[in-house]
């Protein structure tokens, strides 16, 4: 049977609720990055799916029209005929099946802090709540277990899901195969939503583009505009 020792551990989730409601966090992303590019001088490019399951979907062309309008802006030119571009584009994608992670509130014990949600903006008290639609599971009332806990106290245990997602995007000469650039960018959230994950790893990897040779760099992106 749940209980609660504090009227306060009830009300915590719902003052959670109010706090998400009104805040946003920003997105986060580790990037590595090798590449000889030469400097941008007009070569055109033309982006393919690196992955065969993605080549030829609506939801990939999507995709590669935003890494077609990043690569342009740095100077480079989308080929009219991709059998003639100098630069071949490859991109992959993909967002891995998720990690369960528990955690308490610290009313009355339990596991205490959790590093990743409090670095991706949790709630200070601790809660593990978050929205259903793609997201980690909803929050859940503690429960008492003398096992558990060294027989007392009561304690607010919460679960949600950590997902995974990577990006990667290969440039190659195309008269030759000769590659030229390999990039990675992989970012924790939880969210599972690629219409949302894509588009901000696609903003990390091209930020500050081609980068350093051999260079792994934490890209931060401010959080979307509250509409």
């Amino acid at each position: 049977m749940i209980r609660f020792n504090k009227i306060g551990l009830v009300a915590a989730p719902f003052l959670a609720l109010a706090t998400l409601s009104g805040c946003a966090t920003p997105f986060k992303a580790d990037v590595a990055r090798f590449q000889q590019l030469p400097a941008p001088a007009g070569q055109s490019f033309a982006v393919v799916a690196d992955d065969p399951r993605l080549a030829g979907g609506l939801e990939f062309g999507h995709y590669a029209d935003l890494v077609a309008a990043r690569l342009a802006q740095t100077g480079y030119v989308a080929a009219s005929d991709p059998a003639r571009a100098d630069l071949i584009v490859r991109v992959a994608y993909d967002i891995d099946a998720g990690r369960e992670k528990v955690r308490s509130t610290g009313f009355g014990g339990g596991f205490g802090p959790d590093p990743f949600y409090g670095s991706y903006g949790g709630f200070g008290w601790g809660g593990g709540w978050a929205r259903r639609g793609g997201w980690g599971r909803p929050w859940g009332y503690g429960f008492y277990d003398p096992w558990l806990f060294g027989g007392g106290g009561y304690s607010d245990i919460s679960s949600y899901t950590v997902y995974t997602s990577d990006l990667s995007v290969r440039i190659d000469r195309a008269v030759d195969n000769r590659r030229l650039f390999e990039g990675k960018a992989s970012a924790q959230s939880l969210s599972n939503k690629l219409t949302y994950l894509v588009p901000n790893l696609i903003d990390a990897m091209f930020t500050n583009f081609p980068g350093q040779n051999g260079e792994n760099v934490k890209i931060t992106l401010p959080p979307e505009p509250r509409r």
